[in-house]
């Protein structure tokens, strides 16, 4: 993989202290430290496996299956794509992981990042830093791309809130407002591993472009 190169050994245990642990292990095995996440400790399976499992508005969809952040991470990519023909394959990485930090901190609805306030908004921001240096991406994604992928997160919410949240279009379009273009896309949630595996594929087609 491009960027850094991650050692593969077990990580040395760290002292014990009194204060509260600050640590989540991986699957993989990695333990990222949450208050100053270090990139050697993030894994794409990792990344995966949590976005698969993470339920888009709180689970309240329909289906059988959670509306997963992996598979909104996905209709957001393609959305962009959409948008703005031609977009470098870096860019459509980024956009694949524009939520790539919930997979540790999940997926907190507007109303409540909201409440929590900036200091939210620095956590979020330092573990994406470490995603992107992961992957040979830039650390802090330039200000035209974050509105691209603010465009299609937008279309991609909408089309779940009327898909699958409950909401009418008159709400949605109260709510989120009406979004730029209307996209013919059609949301099925997916079972956990099914859409871990289509997240991980389309990560890999990226990476072997870049």
């Amino acid at each position: 993989m491009p960027g850094i190169t991650v050692p593969l050994e077990a990580q040395i245990p760290r002292k014990k202290s009194n204060s509260p642990r600050a640590w989540q292990r991986m699957l993989s095995g990695r333990r990222l430290d949450l208050l100053d996440p270090s990139p050697v400790d993030i894994e794409i399976e990792d990344i995966a496996h949590g976005l698969a499992r993470v339920a888009r508005w709180n689970g309240q969809t329909i289906g059988d299956y959670a509306f997963s952040v992996a598979q909104h991470s996905l209709v957001v990519e393609a959305a962009c794509r959409e948008l703005s023909p031609g977009l470098s394959t870096e860019a459509c990485m980024i956009a694949l992981l524009h939520d790539s930090p919930e997979y540790v901190i999940g997926d907190m609805i507007s109303p409540f990042k909201a409440v929590l306030g900036e200091g939210y908004r620095v956590f979020e921001d330092r573990l994406e830093r470490a995603v992107h240096i992961r992957f040979g991406l830039p650390p802090v994604t330039d200000k035209k791309l974050k509105k691209l992928i603010k465009r299609a997160d937008h279309i991609s919410a909408w089309l779940e809130a009327v898909q699958l949240a409950g909401f009418s279009v008159s709400e949605a379009n109260e709510i989120f407002g009406e979004p730029e273009v209307h996209s013919d896309m059609k949301l099925t949630p997916l079972p956990a591993l099914e859409a871990q595996a289509q997240f991980v594929a389309r990560f890999k087609v990226l990476l072997a472009e870049m």
